[in-house]
């Protein structure tokens, strides 16, 4: 995401940076630069101008050229801009005092309107919600099928009428949930390959009929400015309350990110970041502008982590650690805990400076599988005692989890190395121990206790 913009802005400010003193012209070649990043992101011409002449006008000011780090306080202030061309502050659903809160989804074919619909009816129910998904979708072969589908899958109830009248099936959906105790309602509808007077007639049917809370707008992030016209379109017909980026996490250049709050003056409210159903992140402003300049997004990975760990076994790895009792169960649990947060490479990102210095490194998300396999293999007792495990029983958890015998031993290798480690740790302050007169150093002198990072359960 952003991976092209990213990196032109990170090499325009480094210039910056390395300049004791700022003057007006350094400034507005930096902006030059900074115009043409934004413009090949695929950012709205007319947004970018406005956006390059807010920045120019603040950056050239005494204050700056001034400053003893002139370089960073004009990224900061492109850092501010930002935010604010995206809208300035997370924005949330309105959610009605009197249940059942309406929310219909609008789109073009393809956008992803159903799949975020049950994303979306996901995250609410983690929220403590009751939502109730409408199949409104009578054209597309198979939509109903999907949205039926992908409803069995969260848990979530759906309500189709078959291909009865899209404003029928609305309006009776309401009846549905105020009986079933649902009280939210996500309205899937149909697209079309482009707007026409067909589909937005049948929209504003539906929106006259239900009287929706909220109309967000799924496009597709991957169109770039397409998807900003499209979203222009639909604003003006039905008057947007909030729009939905899909597939934020693939190949797209930023620019409808960028663009569409300013061009419509709808924010965006939430944005997919991957095929799962909890692939759905509120879209915080502050935060994907931090990514965009490389300076890592923190606060998203600490909600990702708080919602994939588990506490309890969390607290439960810390005595162990404490108590250096750490078994391949263990080792397991991290691993599964690990995966369940995202695709390893985009949780790094996240990282400040992480993101740079991985650039063109791979990282084998197949090694987490193959882990898996080679402790899956094991029996109780050799997971609770790796030192059981001798030549031959290698052989055996190799045969039985379609590895080889030198994997067994690599991941028995970095096993011990993350023991050590967590031993090194447990002496530490904080963690059960306490440092005690300075260092101790051994026949090897200065090397002694330098341990590298185990890779495991990646290899870099």
């Amino acid at each position: 995401m952003f991976e092209g913009l990213s990196e032109k802005l990170q090499a325009t400010f480094k210039r910056l940076r390395g300049k004791g003193k700022l003057t007006e012209a350094d400034v507005t070649e930096a902006l030059r630069e900074v115009r043409i990043a934004l413009l090949e992101a695929d950012v709205n011409f007319k947004v970018v101008k406005e956006l390059i002449a807010r920045i120019k006008e603040r950056s050239v000011g005494q204050e700056v050229l001034e400053s003893l780090t002139p370089g960073q306080h004009v990224i900061k202030i492109v850092h501010e801009e930002i935010i604010h061309l995206m809208g300035g502050s997370e924005s949330k659903i309105s959610i009605s005092s009197k249940p059942p809160t309406i929310i219909m989804l609008v789109g073009l074919q393809g956008a992803g309107k159903t799949t975020h619909g049950a994303k979306l009816a996901n995250m609410l129910k983690k929220q403590g919600k009751h939502p109730l998904l409408v199949a409104c979708d009578i054209y597309r072969p198979a939509a109903i099928k999907q949205l039926e589908v992908l409803g069995e899958q969260i848990k979530v109830p759906v309500f189709s009428l078959g291909q009865e009248n899209p404003v029928k099936i609305a309006s009776e959906s309401l009846v549905f949930s105020r009986k079933n105790g649902n009280d939210v309602v996500i309205i899937d509808t149909a697209g079309r390959l482009h707007i026409n007077e067909e589909l937005m007639d049948e929209l504003s049917r539906i929106k006259g009929n239900v009287k929706p809370h909220e109309i967000l707008l799924v496009v597709d992030a991957m169109t770039g400015q397409d998807a900003v016209n499209a979203a222009d379109a639909f604003h003006q017909q039905l008057g947007l309350d909030g729009v939905i980026l899909s597939k934020l996490d693939g190949d797209t250049r930023g620019g409808a990110a960028l663009s569409v709050k300013a061009v419509t003056g709808c924010p965006i409210k939430f944005a997919g970041t991957g095929e799962k159903m909890d692939a759905l992140e509120v879209f915080h402003p502050d935060r994907i502008a931090s990514r965009i300049l490389g300076m890592g997004d923190v606060l998203t990975l600490i909600e990702r982590a708080q919602q994939n760990v588990d506490e309890k076994k969390a607290r439960e790895l810390e005595e162990k650690i404490r108590k250096q009792e750490l078994t391949l169960d263990d080792y397991l649990d991290q691993i599964k805990q690990l995966r369940s947060m995202g695709p390893l490479s985009s949780v790094l990102e996240m990282l400040p400076g992480i993101g740079k210095q991985l650039k063109g490194v791979e990282i084998d998300e197949k090694e987490f599988y193959k882990a898996e396999a080679i402790i899956c293999s094991m029996t109780a007792d050799e997971r609770r005692k790796p030192i059981l495990i001798k030549d031959s029983r290698k052989k055996r958890i190799a045969k039985g989890s379609g590895t080889t015998v030198v994997d067994v031993g690599r991941l028995l290798k970095q096993y011990e190395q993350t023991k050590k480690m967590m031993k090194q740790l447990s002496g530490l302050p904080g963690m059960g121990g306490a440092v005690k007169g300075g260092t101790k150093k051994g026949k090897k002198g200065k090397k002694q206790g330098k341990k590298s990072f185990p890779k495991f359960p990646f290899q870099i």
